[in-house]
């Protein structure tokens, strides 16, 4: 996502600024949300969601997100009606009872993204002892592109980073692969090295989506890191308007004010 030069500043100070060493910098892909009159596509939000809860949802949790959400304006777009139902397709466990027993329930537009494992050290021992990363802020809290001028100019590129990991796998180069850890896959766009725990996630035709788009590996890799990008940032149509608007207003007042200095100082003798 494109930055500004004083947002991109700002962020810099929460993303790593060096990447690990022989760490790919991330495809350079763009999306509908970039750039300052950017907007997201609710149609790749809704099939970005179902890619999420079809396939992402099974390792990873999104803590900061509720259904209630994904009908929020500038968001997927689901009708109030569609999130009951989408909610209630989770299971949520709740209690205590009057019986004083935690019980399961479906899930309420009120509840946030249930987690798929019920602690860490569970979350550790489904996935041979790593810890699969909450998705909620996934898009700022890596980078795509490194080096203080390029984030400045090209934004920190979080999207671009998942699309990247999603689709990168490859075969390790022949010095890498005689020391492959046990249980890891080569992706040299991962950022915490060469090896990730996780198996390539996406196969062609994996997800089958409602309106009929492509379900390529690459579009649902680019689906979800939309989604995950509105996610992280839910409010960045309404903060663009209002940035706009901010300037303009600005932009009139400054000329008023000339015009103002000008009136008044024309009658002063030099």
């Amino acid at each position: 996502m494109k930055l500004t030069p004083v947002a991109g500043a700002l962020l810099l100070a929460a993303v790593p600024a060096f990447a690990e060493e022989g760490q790919k910098d991330a495809k350079d892909i763009s999306y509908s949300f970039e750039g300052p009159f950017g907007t997201f596509d609710k149609g790749e939000l809704q099939r970005g969601y179902k890619v999420y809860k079809e396939v992402c949802s099974a390792c990873h949790s999104m803590h900061l997100v509720h259904f209630r959400n994904l009908a929020d304006p500038g968001g997927p777009g689901f009708t109030e009606e569609q999130v009951k139902a989408l909610a209630a397709t989770f299971t949520v466990k709740d209690g205590p009872g009057e019986d004083g027993e935690m019980f399961d329930r479906p899930g309420l537009p009120s509840d946030r993204f249930p987690s798929p494992f019920p602690n860490e050290q569970a979350a550790r021992n489904a996935n041979g002892g790593a810890l699969p990363p909450d998705l909620s802020l996934i898009t700022k809290s890596r980078a795509g592109w490194y080096g203080t001028f390029n984030q400045l100019i090209n934004g920190i590129g979080g999207p671009q980073y998942v699309f990247s990991v999603l689709t990168g796998f490859e075969d390790a180069p022949a010095e890498l692969a005689k020391e492959a850890p046990e249980g890891k896959h080569y992706n040299p766009y991962f950022a915490n090295g060469h090896w990730i725990g996780m198996a390539p996630p996406l196969t062609d035709g994996q997800v089958t989506f409602d309106d009929g788009a492509p379900d390529k590996v690459d579009d649902m890799a680019r689906d979800v890191s939309a989604f995950l990008a509105w996610a992280a940032e839910p409010k960045m149509e309404e903060r663009k308007s209002t940035g706009f608007a901010t300037v303009i207003y600005l932009a009139v007042l400054a000329v008023l004010l000339y015009l103002v200095k000008q009136r008044i100082w024309a009658k002063v003798e030099h």
